[in-house]
């Protein structure tokens, strides 16, 4: 009997492999060894009706995977991996140069200084026409297909032709690429005596570096007050959030919080050796400033650190960890919660989907929630207190000390279709193409605030060639119209030639919540 039943048992067995090593697109390994998914996988790729590919296939497995989950939770493409991830870094790899696609060519805006671009002679205005001996002007190319082609390996090369004003041949370059600087921090400046303003793009690898250092400068030029514009800054590492907090609070103020089902609590605290624990700060947010930001902005308001100005945030609560892998791919996985110093979570629900979480803003501009903070509801199940006991919300975005609406003016109806439809823009540029040797004797933001002005030549030749693009200038209030317009065109020309030096200082004499912001610190004590 016990040899009947050991025979029946092998033979069962042996059926069993060859039941399984018969089935069509399974087999006894990925039966036993493996998931669902994986054998899901396999068995589309074997028996689909059409070729589909192993890398394709998982692409869209982990797409799908992570679209049930929340809304920053991502997965990128080897492709897109240096886009996604070069910003925060602080540095990317390539020859050093702003660009834009100008009348379908690649036009250099500014050489990086110091880089490899600018030490072989390559200058703003250039037109790059080819790239490793291929035409790149007039095929309607992208952007990122540029960056593809100019970015690359340290010490690798490349070589560039290029047309130039003046010259009747291209000119060839070869350039060795190196490791081009990226910054977090757009200016830098005294507004007037006493007051500071910094300006931060996003929270990179240096973003507290570059502002320590901006700090240590706008002290020893006598800053006693800070504008902190964080307006548009999208966040970035949540270390860096934390380390720019540490510059502002005092030592063992409590920054931030963050827990996940798999990440225990863990609390983040100011070490007391900021440079700017004392002195007026002013936060200025809108409702693109987020994650990172958010943090920075909840750690100072929730103890009562500074004031608050601007427009709800955006509302990104999630801490997301990044897993790379082999061929060049990356996960973005959120892992746990941020909640501020008064045990809010400010992440804005995603239950109805990501096609209304995405489409937030256009909710809130129609219900009128940008210009009125009436207009705001927030329940009272997600009210939290301040140090000093003030009342603040969770559940979706940080709600400002100070509201600033956005502008909506009936009677600056010429200004505003000439910024929206980009006209300012490109004359400016335009118009720093043709004259930029004359323009270069400005070597400082000083020279060129005190040198240059829009003559009323320039501005009535700009006006002609807003009118040949369809704008009419009628209507109520031109006077403030044309004086916008001339400020604009001289932010965008000293942008042109001094990058951000020469832009925001002027762009910011007319910017109504710089104004505010300006107004509120000058008059506040503390």
């Amino acid at each position: 009997m016990p040899i009947w039943f050991a025979l029946v048992l092998i033979a069962g067995m042996f059926l069993g492999i060859w039941l399984y090593s018969h089935s069509p697109g399974l087999s006894l390994f990925t039966m036993r060894g493996e998931g669902k998914l994986n054998q899901v996988l396999q068995y589309v790729q074997k028996n689909y009706v059409d070729t589909i590919g192993k890398t394709r296939l998982e692409d869209k497995a982990i797409n799908g995977l992570l679209e049930g989950l929340d809304p920053h939770s991502t997965y990128i493409t080897p492709a897109e991996f240096h886009d996604a991830n070069d910003p925060l870094l602080g540095s990317f790899e390539g020859i050093g140069v702003q660009f834009r696609i100008e009348s379908d060519t690649v036009t250099v805006i500014l050489p990086v200084a110091n880089g490899p671009s600018e030490k072989l002679g390559i200058r703003a205005g250039d037109r790059i026409v080819k790239i490793e001996g291929k035409n790149v002007a007039g095929i309607k190319i992208a952007n990122n297909d540029v960056m593809r082609k100019l970015k690359g390996p340290k010490g690798t090369q490349v070589t560039v032709s290029i047309f130039r004003r003046g010259m009747k041949d291209l000119i060839d370059y070869t350039i060795t690429r190196d490791v081009i600087p990226t910054y977090s921090l757009d200016i830098a400046y005294i507004v007037e005596p006493g007051i500071g303003y910094i300006k931060l793009n996003n929270f990179s690898a240096t973003t507290h570096d570059e502002v320590h250092a901006a700090l240590e400068q706008l002290k020893q030029s006598g800053m006693k007050k800070l504008i902190l514009d964080l307006r548009g800054n999208g966040g970035g590492y949540l270390t860096a959030a934390v380390d720019l907090a540490d510059e502002f609070l005092p030592k063992g103020s409590l920054i931030v919080y963050t827990k996940g089902a798999n990440h225990p609590k863990e609390d983040y605290y100011s070490d007391g050796e900021g440079l700017f624990e004392q002195g007026a700060l002013l936060v200025m947010i809108d409702e693109f400033s987020a994650s990172a930001a958010e943090i920075v902005t909840g750690a100072i308001q929730d103890n009562d650190r500074g004031v608050v100005l601007g427009r709800r945030s955006f509302g990104k609560g999630l801490v997301q960890e990044q897993l790379n892998m082999k061929d060049g791919s990356a996960l973005r996985l959120t892992v746990a919660r941020y909640y501020t110093p008064s045990g809010r979570c400010i992440q804005k629900s995603y239950k109805e989907g990501l096609d209304k979480y995405n489409a937030d803003y256009y909710h809130r501009y129609a219900n009128g929630e940008l210009e009125h903070a009436d207009s705001i509801k927030f329940p009272d199940s997600l009210k939290f207190k301040t140090l000093s006991g003030k009342i603040v919300y969770g559940g979706g975005g940080i709600m400002p000390d100070i509201f600033t609406p956005i502008e909506k003016d009936s009677t600056l109806k010429f200004y505003s279709l000439a910024v929206n439809k980009g006209l300012i823009f490109q004359w400016s540029f335009d118009y720093t193409d043709k004259y930029r040797a004359k323009l270069n004797r400005f070597k400082n933001v000083d020279d060129f605030e005190r040198g240059f002005q829009v003559s009323d030549a320039m501005y009535s030749d700009f006006v002609a060639y807003a009118m040949k693009k369809g704008l009419k200038r009628q209507g109520e209030n031109l006077r403030e119209n044309d004086h916008r317009a001339k400020v604009l065109i001289k932010a965008y020309v000293g942008r042109n030639i001094l990058d951000n030096e020469g832009f925001y200082p002027i762009l910011n004499s007319i910017d109504p919540g710089f104004i505010k912001a300006a107004d509120v610190i000058k008059n506040h004590s503390k």
